[in-house]
């Protein structure tokens, strides 16, 4: 139905035999039709498809509300957000309401005075899926207000009763009736709070300022909340957390593959005039920098190492690969591992540490990307590949390099070293001057964490040496 179609009355709209389901079967309806078209249900989220996904999918076709339990980065907002596109492209309400109201069945007294006023002349407004949403943070400063309604002071003093209904300034739930209303963090909100909110989800029973209104509200709602927050006693009410239908355990990313898909896809590209090839290798190295950070004892666990740490690590990298191609007058940005001590300023402001000395959380991110480093560099090679390399530098070879280094060089190292040519191949870096810049350093790195190798730095300068 184009927007010219729509239906403009009351009247129109029953003409036209148009059917105003529940949020609940409205979003079942769209769900299914997605399902059998073989539609990606949550676009840009990446590895939840076996996990989490189902499990949203089935409380969905239950008609259950739903709360998100996860970790800070876990793709949470992303998803409830997204819950929208189960919603119809647009849905009548009655023009001129303070809420959206269902034209055939309009639950507040203005709505119900609008019908009996108008009948089948009163005007609609369509509302799209966007608008049906709404969502609030949950602090300590929330009120009921906020939340359900208070008496607006400026409507009495127009004239009206304090008994008229109409008094009442209705709150974000009511506001996003026929819709979707997100609560974030809902354990943050105070007791009394998630008694209003109990109310609106079981027995739409609101109460304002003494008015006892029966306002059977059709609201989706969702929350989310840190998985120690919401089991720890005492942070939310028994009977709210019986109210949520299915609770829904997120996740990081169990396979790194999808890590490097959600950097590729997040992270703020580089300035289109430049040409960036980043080495998979890299990408990898980025990657396993968060997820042993997740392992860590060093690091709060219980905060957890958002996706949002590989994405910044990842600009962060990148940045540097750009400032090195403007001062060597370079078009092509290639990062390499001397990029990577950059991520330090990115990743301290990421993750939370255990309680450690004043100066050591250097050392501790240090630590993660030599790690990170050594891991990927042995899932490509063999420590015996490379020994043509290894006995170079123990004739009396030595390279000084430092991450400002002209991509040239590289190429120029490469003719002196037997064995450099074939390991660069092997991981794809035989391609432009860069690329073979990136391999190398990736190839001297590992040998020297793997003790093949001795590395001295001076000053900005690193020394490799047999």
């Amino acid at each position: 139905m184009t927007t010219l179609e729509r239906p403009r009355t009351v009247g129109e709209l029953r003409a036209s035999g148009y059917q105003v389901l529940p949020v609940r079967e409205e979003m079942r309806k769209n769900l299914i039709a997605k399902i059998r078209s073989g539609e990606e249900i949550f676009p840009g989220v990446y590895g939840y498809e076996e996990t989490v996904i189902p499990h949203i999918v089935n409380a969905i076709l239950a008609g259950q509300d739903i709360i998100f339990l996860g970790e800070r980065g876990q793709a949470k907002s992303r998803m409830i957000r997204s819950l929208t596109s189960l919603l119809d492209e647009a849905t009548p309400v009655l023009a001129g309401c303070e809420i959206p109201e269902d034209p055939y069945n309009p639950i507040t007294k203005m709505g119900r005075d609008i019908i009996a006023e108008k009948g089948d002349a009163a005007e609609l407004t369509w509302l799209a899926r966007d608008q049906r949403y709404g969502e609030k943070l949950a602090t300590p400063d929330i009120t009921i207000a906020d939340l359900i309604g208070e008496v607006d002071p400026i409507k009495v003093a127009e004239g009206r009763y304090l008994s008229d209904e109409l008094t009442i300034h209705y709150g974000l739930i009511p506001r996003t009736n026929r819709g979707i209303f997100c609560i974030n963090e809902l354990p943050d909100l105070a007791e009394r709070i998630q008694v209003g909110l109990l109310n609106i989800m079981e027995e739409r029973d609101v109460q304002i300022r003494g008015y006892r209104i029966r306002l059977p509200l059709d609201v989706f709602v969702v929350a989310s909340a840190n998985p120690e927050d919401y089991t720890n006693r005492g942070r939310i009410i028994t009977p709210l957390k019986d109210r949520y239908g299915a609770q829904v355990r997120t996740h990081y990313p169990i396979r790194i593959e999808h890590e490097i898909g959600i950097m590729d896809a997040e992270h703020h590209p580089v300035p289109s005039d430049f040409k960036v090839d980043v080495p998979e290798y890299m990408k990898e190295v980025i990657a396993e920098i968060s997820r042993l950070a997740r392992r860590s004892p060093d690091v709060n666990q219980r905060s957890g190492v958002s996706v949002r740490a590989s994405i910044a690590n990842y600009e962060s990298m990148l940045a540097n690969a750009l400032r090195r191609a403007i001062v060597t007058g370079e078009d092509t940005v290639v990062p390499r591992v001397s990029d990577l001590p950059y991520v330090v300023p990115s990743l301290t402001g990421k993750v939370e540490f255990e309680t450690v000395e004043d100066g050591r959380e250097e050392q501790i991110i240090e630590k993660l990307i030599q790690g990170s480093v050594v891991a990927v560099f042995n899932r490509h090679f063999n420590l015996g590949e490379l020994e043509p390399i290894v006995n170079r530098f123990k004739a009396g070879y030595a390279v000084e390099i430092s991450d400002m280094t002209p991509s040239e060089t590289y190429v120029q190292l490469t003719k002196s070293v037997d064995g450099l040519p074939a390991a660069i191949e092997k991981v794809g870096g035989a391609g432009s001057a860069a690329e073979t810049a990136a391999a190398v350093e990736f190839l001297l790195d590992g040998l020297h964490l793997n003790k093949r190798l001795n590395k001295d730095k001076v000053g900005g300068k690193t020394q490799y040496r047999g």
